[in-house]
């Protein structure tokens, strides 16, 4: 039987060192071929949310459950192999190797040419910049280019969820809003995605389930759009006015 959330993070705390936790009880909930973002002010824990999630940072307390399976305490190679793969911030493909090389590299622990070469199909498909440029050197591609080769190459393994952190940073808006139409194919493949961005506004536009973070614990979650429309979330969170409800035509 199929688990009902395919990434639960349950009463996590968290931090670094010997300092104050981070997260003070998190709880954040994935469901299948469903975008949860994570918004909130700088310091909320949002990032510290993925690296528990991804095991590059273990919990102090708390359980890490994927698709039914707890995790808690295993580490980033054994979480790629249950079925998370975690983007990283900024910038992290290879410029001096080619498309097709970066996207190879996502496939690393697969042994069956025929799934890899299915898996390749996959993500030339998804993504038409990838396969477009899929003989051209990374580093000649933009900003927005270079991440959606990011984005095939963590889908070379089929993961379960994908771990998106700030995938906007750095890009202009035309290449933000590429970046945003390719997260929702993603889900549209089936492909869950929880995403981690400051820009609280479009993230919420593109997502299902919105997941406010406010002193590392979610303050308020619930439909994105919903979240959109709350007057007082968008003065404290989103940074001005609500977004206007659709409208309906007279009959």
């Amino acid at each position: 039987m199929a688990s009902e959330f395919l990434l639960e993070l349950n009463d996590i705390q968290a931090g670094y060192g010997r300092a104050a936790p981070v997260l003070r009880g998190l709880t954040v909930k994935v469901p299948p071929a469903t975008v949860v973002c994570l918004v909130g002010p700088n310091g909320a824990g949002k990032s510290t949310v993925l690296k528990v999630a991804s095991g590059l940072l273990a919990p102090r307390s708390g359980r890490v459950v994927v698709d039914g399976a707890d995790v808690t305490g295993q580490g980033p190679q054994q979480l790629l192999a249950a079925g998370l793969a975690h983007v990283l911030q900024g910038h992290s493909v290879f410029r001096e190797m080619t498309v097709a090389e970066n996207v190879l590299l996502g496939g690393y622990t697969l042994k069956d040419r025929a799934v890899i070469q299915e898996r390749i199909e996959f993500v030339r498909d998804l993504f038409p910049v990838v396969d477009e440029r899929w003989r051209s050197l990374a580093g000649l591609l933009s900003g927005g280019q270079q991440k959606q080769v990011e984005f095939a190459r963590s889908l070379m393994v089929s993961p379960k969820v994908v771990l998106l952190d700030e995938p906007s940073m750095g890009l202009d808006p035309k290449a933000t809003s590429t970046v945003f139409d390719q997260v929702v194919r993603m889900r549209e493949a089936g492909t869950a995605v929880l995403l981690v961005e400051q820009n609280a506004r479009r993230a919420l536009e593109t997502a299902d389930i919105g997941c406010v973070l406010d002193l590392g614990k979610v303050h308020i979650s619930g439909p994105a759009p919903q979240l959109l429309a709350d007057p007082q979330l968008s003065e404290l969170y989103l940074g001005g006015r609500p977004a206007e409800p659709p409208t309906t035509p007279k009959r």
